[in-house]
């Protein structure tokens, strides 16, 4: 079966409701002098309020 195309005002309300996401890594250093990163995921307009939040 053929999949329903969206045109027009459709296809802008559609095209606005999927999140652009982002993959964030920070690098900590721990006592040792090691490195170990976090992963995480987030809305790509949230992106630099979390790395400000989770810089060391």
């Amino acid at each position: 079966m053929a999949k329903k195309q969206a045109f027009g005002e459709e296809a802008m309300q559609l095209k606005a409701a999927h999140r652009k996401m982002a993959k964030v890594i920070i690098a900590r250093k721990n006592a040792r002098g090691k490195f170990s990163y976090k992963e995480a995921m987030v809305d790509q307009e949230e992106a630099r309020d979390f790395i400000q939040k989770n810089k060391s």
